[in-house]
């Protein structure tokens, strides 16, 4: 039996999570005291919380997905996060999401595909394992992206001034801004390159930060000495930064590919950082949030 238009909750008692039916999306994230951790949601600065991009991460050049010489209409971030899923799955520690094709996907996107999303909680941590399927004649071409916005302060304690992002290793490559949307051509020097950032508002002004190539798969996000959050994504190869100036609110985003680079006119299906599931095949795009006592520096 699937139900649409309904709210998981799952709980461990470490942590606790709500999940919505509209774009599978993580809605609420606690600790085991009832302290809010994701952001809210509030219109006044962004009215996300933490929307799943698919079948594109970023936007398409005039947001138009051009194959077999046709032209296909699709919005920054693709229309899962707008899209109602089918809870397939609810147990008191894990439910699973489902989107299959619909009048209004084929009209965007025009590949046969099935998007299962399933929540996992483990005492402390929060998985998210989204799989796409292939039950078409021909390669599945997409990407898949988290958007996780997290509270900034967490509530431990701390300023804004005070958190830093811990970084797996240091990071060298540099990193490329949007540009109208689009993935810049021009690059700056990465800001992780000790390792660590300590996230202000000037590191917004320019809008996010485009890891094209990511070293690690492990980010601790708060205040030294106190509690904090790691985000963990192996197996996925890009990431974001974002946060508006005076938003009280970081997104970490990890990717499996990004926006379309600048003067970029190739057809959708060679679209650089696309993943290609071949007919009948499978691939699954993961992340984890877990609630840490101390990030530690």
């Amino acid at each position: 039996m699937t139900m649409a238009g309904k709210t998981a909750t799952l709980s461990s008692g470490a942590l606790s999570a709500e999940i919505a039916s509209l774009g599978a999306e993580l809605v609420r994230l606690r600790d085991g005291a009832g302290r809010d951790l994701l952001w809210h949601g509030d219109p006044a600065f962004w009215a996300g919380r933490a929307p799943l991009l698919f079948p594109i991460v970023g936007r398409l050049p005039d947001d138009e997905l051009v194959h077999g010489g046709q032209r296909y209409g699709m919005k920054q971030h693709g229309f899962a996060r707008r899209s109602q899923f089918d809870l397939v799955e609810e147990q008191p520690r894990r439910a699973v999401f489902r989107l299959l094709p619909s009048a209004e996907t084929r009209a965007q996107y025009p590949f046969a595909f099935e998007l299962d999303v399933a929540y996992g909680l483990d005492d402390a941590t929060l998985t998210i394992a989204a799989t796409v399927r292939n039950p078409g004649s021909e390669s599945l071409p997409a990407s898949f992206g988290f958007h996780p916005a997290f509270l900034w302060p967490l509530p431990y304690g701390g300023s804004r001034a005070d958190h830093r992002l811990v970084f797996e290793t240091a990071e060298d490559e540099p990193v490329h801004r949007p540009v109208g949307g689009l993935l810049s051509a021009a690059t700056e020097p990465n800001p992780a390159a000790s390792g660590i950032i300590a996230p202000d508002d000037a590191l917004f002004e320019r809008d996010a930060l485009i890891f094209r190539t990511v070293r690690s798969h492990r980010i601790r996000f708060g205040v030294p000495g106190a509690p904090g959050l790691e985000i963990t994504f192996p197996g996925m190869p890009q990431l974001g930064l974002w946060s508006k100036p005076g938003a009280p609110f970081l997104c970490i985003e990890p990717w499996h590919g990004y926006a379309t680079p600048e003067a970029d006119a190739r057809p959708f299906v060679e679209k650089p950082g696309l993943a290609h599931t071949p007919p009948g095949g499978a691939q699954t795009f993961a992340m984890a949030i877990s609630w840490l006592p101390d990030i530690a520096l």
